[in-house]
């Protein structure tokens, strides 16, 4: 069975016409061409499909399409703005914080949810953010210290 929905991603209305089953990650990949949000797991325990609705980070393995319609999707693709990185890509970019890059989409849209609302969180609130976004690649200090970086470049940008 298959049904029609319209969903809000980046910023643009999106109609697609979906199996009720698939979840918002195949949905995005598959119908709308976003392969910027990974598979990881599939069974929301490592943060690779992270994705933001309504500016909080939701693991897209684990949501329905029809459970977000009429609320803004975000995913790493909608974090460039104009040609111009976001700062937690140019910072991540910067200080190498990515390896292979897999978990990479889900650890910037978690970060910067966290930085929406806490422009000065301290090294273990980041940690705490980032808790639920595995890397195999890295120890994750590059990462952290890429938040904080980009945390900084943008608090300076906004005083």
């Amino acid at each position: 069975m298959k049904t029609r929905l319209t969903l809000k991603v980046n910023g643009e209305t999106r109609d697609v016409v979906v199996p009720v089953q698939k979840t918002l990650l195949e949905v995005l990949r598959e119908d709308l061409n976003l392969t910027g949000t990974k598979h990881g797991c599939e069974l929301g325990e490592c943060g690779t499909c992270t994705v933001l609705v309504d500016g909080e980070p939701v693991l897209s393995c684990l949501v329905l399409p029809v459970e977000v319609q009429g609320r803004e999707i975000k995913t790493v693709e909608g974090m460039a703005e104009g040609g111009r990185l976001h700062p937690l890509q140019q910072a991540f970019a910067e200080l190498g914080a990515a390896q292979c890059g897999y978990c990479t989409p889900g650890i910037l849209l978690t970060a910067e949810a966290l930085l929406e609302d806490n422009a000065t969180p301290s090294r273990d609130e980041v940690k705490e953010a980032l808790a639920g976004n595995l890397c195999r690649c890295t120890g994750y200090t590059k990462i952290l210290d890429a938040v904080e970086l980009a945390a900084l470049r943008m608090r300076r940008t906004h005083a």
